[in-house]
């Protein structure tokens, strides 16, 4: 499905972290590739305009806490500033020349070989005089930034207070507060909503025009659903088209194979995820676009273009071209998404040189799903990173949890009427407490104290990476890549992911990698076997019924795999059979599963 003559290439960088690809744009964008920023952090970006305002010699006034909507303002103007700068650059680039420019030849070297720019252009070295020059022309006059679209993490959406302690209104809310600083920023890009359903985030959006199509049918600001099955795209879809709101691209991702938080499923794998995608796109489109002229209609409102269609990518965990490759000509994909191998790229990437060190050095054993999240999802981490350490020192101290500072994760509201951060010293003091008064027990506890700072570990290396300090001196990284990181190792350049990623030069990747679909497999057994090994004084018949429920649908795209690695040349002969023990071995093993009765 993805088109090479309408985009420049068929996959973007996600968002990771709050700060990894801040400033992503910035690096990559001039060369077409899109890619997401998390507009979460509205201190961290504020910090990132006074910087780039520097370097890019523009005007920089600041906007404190006094300035009236300073989160939505600071957000709208760093947002502004990417813009601004990335137009700048595509300017530039259109004036270079193909003899001696450095960008402009970077831009088409970076294509794949099948791109019809890439093939113009490599047509184009080969002429001379008058054909020469206009082929550079139709070069030039394709050349397009890759796409500025933002996150928001509908999950982090705090109620804030105004200095006197009284509750603002609802579109003061983080999450709300975000979406304003975009929706009246320039940029023409879209909103990922991920985490889930926020009705009131949703319904917000129907306050701006930009999300609406113009008189020629045109979107501005279109919104972008990370969803992980398709039940989920369905009535998420539904809900924001009966307010006229068209979903431009259903970014599916794997429940855990993947960075960052992790939302599992209840054993339904990506291959069959993605198979009913496929199988019901057109059904999807239909009935989403069904709705949403209606909703439209009854505005009063300029309606969709008859031909408009949702685009359906996937991401996580996918590490070759032939993975690639597969994923997007079996299931008809627009596109992919390369998230945790770009933090060893750095000029794709924010990621501070400690930190860097760090991933390179690590083994497989270093990444592991844990407790950090004071949202309470699972979050995939690495043990050897300076959060993890900062936090361990702080335990043996006596002085766990963090100084909390931003509080955009605080939320519980166990010890005090207003809601603190599981994270904070605060509140792990008073859990502490909870335990010595014998009121908690032990693991309880330990979970409490596995929590992180995210708002200060996810922030802090985009800052020391620009060779400055983060606010208060807080430089401990965290850092949150999926597991499918633990088989790249080396820092590269660009090109040479990009080659990787096209297949026209391979990374060389730990030989015991497994293929993508047995990685997310092997994630879920190990997801089983531990929801098996909780301590629950009585295992309910709602207990059994779930875990039933979880080996049916392990069982059932296992029996997918097998029959998909028969039919279809999934990849070499070598990954194929490898593929083909591996699911035997993991089908004996998830029968072996069974309720330890208490």
């Amino acid at each position: 499905m993805f088109n090479s003559q309408t985009t420049a290439h068929s996959f973007h960088i996600p968002v990771m972290g709050l700060g990894f690809t801040a400033d992503t744009p910035i690096k990559v964008a001039k060369f077409g590739i899109s890619s997401v920023v998390s507009i979460m952090d509205d201190h961290m970006l504020e910090d990132l305009r006074r910087i780039y305002s520097r370097k890019l010699q523009i005007p920089y006034i600041p906007i404190d806490d006094k300035t009236d909507d300073s989160r939505a303002n600071r957000i709208k103007a760093y947002l502004n500033l990417l813009h601004t700068a990335v137009n700048k650059q595509i300017e530039d680039i259109k004036t270079q020349s193909f003899e001696y420019g450095i960008a402009i030849n970077e831009y088409f070297n970076l294509l794949p070989d099948s791109h019809g720019m890439k093939m113009l252009y490599e047509k184009m070295k080969q002429e001379v005089g008058e054909v020469k020059e206009a082929l550079q022309q139709r070069l030039k006059e394709a050349i397009s930034p890759g796409k500025i679209d933002v996150n928001i993490m509908t999950k982090v959406d705090k109620i804030n207070f105004d200095k006197d302690g009284n509750e603002l209104p609802r579109e003061y809310s983080d999450a709300l507060s975000a979406l304003r600083g975009f929706a009246e920023s320039d940029l023409e890009s879209s909103v990922v909503f991920s985490a889930g359903m926020n009705p009131a985030l949703y319904g917000y959006a129907e306050q701006f025009a930009d999300f609406f199509p113009d008189a020629n049918g045109k979107i501005k600001k279109g919104i972008i659903l990370k969803v992980s099955d398709y039940r989920s795209a369905l009535i998420q879809g539904r809900f924001l088209a009966k307010k006229g709101l068209w979903i431009s691209e259903f970014r599916i991702e794997s429940g855990l194979n993947c960075g960052g938080h992790a939302f599992a499923t209840d054993g339904l794998l990506i291959g069959p995820i993605l198979e009913e995608f496929k199988n019901n796109r057109a059904e999807l489109r239909q009935v989403l676009f069904d709705t949403c002229q209606k909703a439209l209609t009854d505005k009063g409102n300029h309606l969709l273009p008859e031909d408009i269609m949702p685009k359906i990518t996937y991401q996580g965990g996918i590490g070759s071209a032939a993975e690639d490759k597969f994923l997007i000509d079996h299931y008809q994909l627009d596109g992919t998404g390369w998230g945790s191998p770009f933090l060893l790229v750095p000029e794709a990437t924010s990621v501070d040189k400690d930190t860097l060190d760090r991933l390179v050095k690590s083994r497989k054993s270093d990444y592991y799903l844990s407790h950090a999240s004071p949202l309470g999802i699972p979050f995939n981490n690495l043990r050897t990173s300076s959060g993890e350490e900062q936090r361990l020192s702080r335990i043996e101290k006596n002085k766990p949890g963090s100084p909390c500072y931003k509080k955009f994760l605080s939320f519980s509201t166990e010890f005090s009427a207003k809601p603190i951060c599981t994270a904070s010293r605060e509140y792990q003091n008073l859990k502490m407490k909870q335990y010595a008064n014998g009121n908690t027990t032990l693991p309880e506890l330990e979970e409490v104290l596995e929590k992180d700072c995210l708002c200060e570990g996810l922030s802090a290396a985009v800052i020391l990476n620009q060779g400055e300090e983060p606010r208060r001196n807080l430089k401990a990284v965290t850092i949150c890549p999926g597991p499918n990181l633990a088989y790249f190792k080396g820092i590269f350049s660009l090109k040479e992911m990009l080659d990787h990623i096209y297949g026209k030069a391979a990374i060389v990747l730990d030989p015991e990698r497994p293929q993508v679909f047995v990685k997310e497999l092997q994630l879920y057994v190990q997801h089983l076997q531990h929801e098996l090994s909780k301590t629950i004084p009585e295992k309910t018949q709602k207990f059994e019924t779930y875990i039933e429920k979880f080996k049916t649908n392990l069982s059932q795209g296992i029996a997918y795999y097998q029959d998909l690695v028969t039919s279809f040349p999934i990849d070499t002969e070598e990954v194929i059979e490898n593929m083909k023990s591996q699911l035997l071995e993991l089908k004996e093993k998830i029968a072996g599963l069974e309720i330890v009765k208490a």
